[in-house]
């Protein structure tokens, strides 16, 4: 096999999971971010590849050389930028396995596993996050869910679907009209506050997309969006698709369903829901809330490389009608065709996508959910809400803060003030590397949004953030700094932070020793002819 046999291999195997493991343990004592600059990695390595193969030794040593000063280390607990992409032990076991196995599934009989595994993850996970039934696979319509490589896929292809559908059903009622014409007046519509990957599915999907203003709160009201509509439809355009947010990217917003479906359903506009992070707190009765007029959706999508425990790329989506989709992308040629093609619980998904190939997702699902459990999950969504909140209640101690919005497991907040104060601040926070977190505007104000990430956050890593925002509040607003008044303020921060049976992801030494010696005996047993 190529230059690497397989003992080298199982070597070479172990020493990276030794690697992985020990980095993840110990990830707490290293900066966030890293401390180089543009270019550093053109001057280490050379400019093209070497005639000679390398041994595998060699390369673990530049790997750590090289690679490992320029990363950001996103599961960090110390890391509270962007969404968190969290990973555990158990999806990155399930990710080693389907890598070994270099599955491409992109139709039933290229390996029937790993369509019917993912037809039966896509149902467990709309079970555990309460979907409406419409859209599971075991229910009596035509729905089912599909896992996608992102959030920004799965919008992508609810545009194209919904532009397709659009097309052939304006074709019949406007015969006068020319494909051109039609696909010249359609639109789209998706709030202001949406992820960037919406406006960019317009772009690619050729079609006009539409921001529409939020309410004051970073919500897409009801109103707005069908006076939008209403104006578009007086000045001959097509609506084709609205797609509303749950969980936007600034403040984890939700648009109003309630008030957008009804409109939807009644003049055929596609309802796609973007629930990248916060779709995942549907687990939680409590939240179901968020979700209100999903029923009424067309398709929906959350990344379980977001708050699932799932490492990227892994995003879950589902549509109300399958048929739809695979009206729209189907093409059939004779050296994808097998006999088996059609049937309901074996569905070829190359033709619910972009791509024709695709990798072997559900093992790392089917793996990570079946060693966690539904109430594991639960408990630790609860648990990083509770963080949040813990540190929501530091902001709230300091009268120099104060705290714009909080939903889920992200705080904004600000220094009161101009907003020049908040921008040094984060500035200064950014350039020590102990803490990353990034800016928001709210209501016309700059914000500093705190999010939950990283593989294990817990209460100590929440104490740890918030003195760092403060003591470096202090140095900018010329406070002395006191050692008796901070040390009491760290002993008052200790007694908040102590919260018993804190809920964990894994048990440090004796979960990562587990994995790796299941993993050193497997290879072990091999090698023996076991």
């Amino acid at each position: 096999m190529a230059n690497m046999d397989i003992n080298e291999f199982r070597e070479f195997g172990r020493a990276a999971i030794d690697f992985v493991a020990d980095y993840l343990e110990n990830i707490r004592d290293r900066d966030v971010l890293p401390s180089v600059e543009p270019g550093y990695l053109h001057e280490m390595l050379p400019g093209e590849l070497q005639n000679e193969p390398e041994d595998w030794k060699t390369i673990m040593e530049d790997f750590k050389r090289c690679i490992l000063p320029g990363l950001t280390h996103w599961q960090s607990p110390h890391f509270h930028a962007f969404y968190p992409s969290q990973t555990s032990y158990s999806s990155i076991v399930g990710e080693t396995l389907a890598a070994g196995l270099g599955v491409v599934g992109f139709s039933w009989i290229c390996s029937p596993v790993c369509t019917e595994l993912e037809v039966i993850m896509m149902n467990w996970l709309g079970q555990l996050l309460n979907l409406p039934k419409s859209f599971l696979n075991c229910d009596e319509g035509n729905g089912g869910g599909i896992i996608q490589g992102s959030a920004s896929e799965s919008i992508l292809v609810a545009v194209l679907a919904a532009r397709e559908q659009a097309v052939r059903r304006l074709k019949v009622d406007h015969p006068e009209l020319t494909d051109a014409e039609i696909r010249g007046r359609l639109v789209a519509y998706t709030s202001d506050q949406s992820n960037s990957a919406v406006e960019k599915s317009g772009i690619l999907g050729a079609i006009k997309m539409r921001l529409l203003p939020a309410d004051e709160t970073g919500i897409l009201r009801g109103s707005t969006f069908i006076r939008a509509v209403e104006e578009d439809v007086a000045n001959g355009l097509f609506p084709v698709i609205c797609v509303a947010t749950v969980g936007t990217t600034g403040t984890c917003a939700y648009d109003n369903l309630a008030e957008i479906g009804p409109y939807c359903n009644e003049n055929r506009i596609w309802l796609h829901i973007d629930a990248a992070y916060a779709g995942a707190a549907l687990c939680l009765p409590e939240y179901a809330h968020i979700m209100n007029g999903a029923e009424m959706a067309d398709s929906l999508n959350f990344n379980l490389h977001k708050w699932m425990f799932v490492n990227f790329d892994c995003c879950a989506m589902w549509f109300k009608d399958a048929g739809s989709v695979t009206k729209s992308f189907s093409v059939d040629r004779i050296y994808l065709q097998h006999q088996y093609q059609g049937h309901s619980k074996a569905p070829d998904y190359r033709h619910w996508q972009i791509q024709l190939g695709r990798r072997f997702r559900s093992l790392k699902v089917w793996i990570t959910l079946r060693t966690m459990g539904a109430e594991k999950i639960r408990q630790l969504i609860r648990f990083h809400i509770q963080l949040a909140n813990r540190f929501e209640e530091y902001v709230r101690t300091d009268d120099r803060f104060e705290v714009l919005c909080s939903t889920l497991a992200l705080v904004c907040f600000r220094l009161k003030g101009d907003d020049a104060r908040s921008k040094q601040l984060l500035d200064n926070i950014t350039q020590r590397k102990k803490v990353f977190m990034i800016p928001a505007t709210y209501q016309g104000k700059f914000i500093i949004r705190f999010m939950i990430c990283g593989i294990d956050p817990q209460m100590h890593d929440i104490e740890y953030a918030w003195n760092e925002i403060r003591s470096q509040a202090d140095l900018l607003l010329g406070v002395d700094q006191d050692p008796k008044q901070l040390e009491t303020e760290n002993s008052n921060s200790s007694e908040m932070a102590e919260v018993d049976d804190e809920p964990k992801l894994f048990e440090k030494s004796s979960e990562i020793g587990k994995i790796t010696e299941s993993l050193n005996n497997f290879a072990i047993s091999h090698e023996k002819g076991q």
